[in-house]
């Protein structure tokens, strides 16, 4: 399949391969009995010995819960597969369409990816006892096919360099104002998950004539959302219009001269879900890691070094972070989004002229 396909033309290739291929798309109805690590799934993971774990997760942060995995559970190697989150869900539909089923666990900052891989009946249903007891509703999949692994925003944020804290903009209204022209960057929604989330709920929230004036403003385009957080701690530009919250909280903790602002009108709210699966080579190995990725010690780890928000319940938030219960959110909607994907893509394209 050549890269330059629509995610159009990959949905339907998708959908094609999996009504050939696997389960009619119909609802389970309900989540499966959770399930706890046992002594059992633990040999039956460590004879299988390995798993591959599809990402959109930052590489330092993914590397880290491999090897917090590894030292746990001897003997099963994770091997992480990393990119961004758009290219993870190409390579899948690549992979799948061409009969490679290599991916045990996903996670994806597109939660309208889980949409499409429920759909197509490529995900398993499993619960790890974690989510059943210490998740809210909305952060699981009623069919119990995925979770919220992580939580973020996508967040404006300035150089404190260069940007005055009594200037600083307090809204993505602000950022219209003639004086910012020239100073803003932001990310692509052709190119990453986090940004074409964020972009579906300003639009919806704010209306696309908001970013017809936004585009007036001479805004420098990148690609991933971590590019304009790492832009700005180098004084590339003024103001970052969107970005992932969690680089900057990485970069402000190490002394960048970076501060988030979260919007007066909600920031976009960025879940992105864990799932296992159904062809999952390695499918006890992916059980546990699942299992491992949604436990107190896990959840702990992305939330202290990743910068990150977490939807279970026993997790506390790093002191000197604004909690995730404070946050005005902009509401995810992982369905509206894979509606509204190319859509969204073609206007962003016109407007900006990227």
């Amino acid at each position: 399949m050549p890269k330059q396909l629509s995610r159009r033309s990959l949905l339907k290739a998708s959908a094609a391969l999996a009504a050939a291929s696997f389960a009619p798309r119909v609802s389970v109805a309900a989540a499966p009995p959770a399930t706890a690590t046992t002594p059992a799934l633990v040999a039956a993971a460590q004879k299988e010995g390995r798993l591959s774990y599809y990402t959109s997760v930052d590489l330092p942060l993914a590397e880290r819960i491999a090897k917090a995995f590894e030292a746990t559970y001897s003997g099963i190697s994770v091997k992480v597969e990393r990119t961004g989150a758009e290219r993870l869900f190409q390579r899948i539909a690549q992979e799948y369409q061409n009969n490679i089923h290599n991916v045990d666990v996903v996670n994806s900052s597109d939660a309208a990816h889980f949409v499409v891989w429920k759909n197509n009946g490529w995900l398993a249903p499993y619960v790890p006892e974690d989510i059943a007891k210490h998740y809210p509703a909305e952060h699981k999949d009623r069919d119990g096919m995925f979770a919220s692994f992580r939580v973020f925003f996508s967040v404006i944020a300035y150089n404190t360099n260069l940007v005055p804290a009594a200037e600083a903009p307090t809204s993505f209204n602000d950022l219209l104002d003639p004086k910012w022209a020239g100073k803003m960057m932001k990310a692509h929604p052709g190119y990453s998950g986090t940004i074409m989330t964020a972009t579906f709920q300003m639009a919806r929230d704010l209306g696309w004539s908001y970013f017809e004036t936004l585009a007036k403003q001479r805004v420098l385009q990148l690609q991933s959302a971590s590019d304009p957080p790492k832009k700005l701690a180098l004084g590339e530009r003024a103001v970052q219009v969107d970005g992932s919250e969690y680089v900057i909280l990485q970069l402000k903790e190490k002394g960048q001269p970076v501060e988030p602002v979260y919007a007066a009108e909600g920031s976009p709210m960025i879940v992105g879900p864990n799932g296992v699966f159904k062809a999952a080579p390695n499918p006890n190995a992916a059980r546990l890691f699942q299992n491992f990725c949604f436990s107190p010690e896990c959840q702990q780890l992305i939330v202290d070094h990743g910068g990150l928000h977490s939807a279970h319940a026993l997790v506390k938030e790093k002191p000197g972070r604004r909690p995730l219960k404070e946050i005005k959110a902009m509401k995810d909607d992982p369905d509206g989004v894979h509606k509204s994907a190319e859509d969204i893509k073609r206007r962003y394209t016109q407007l900006f002229k990227v």
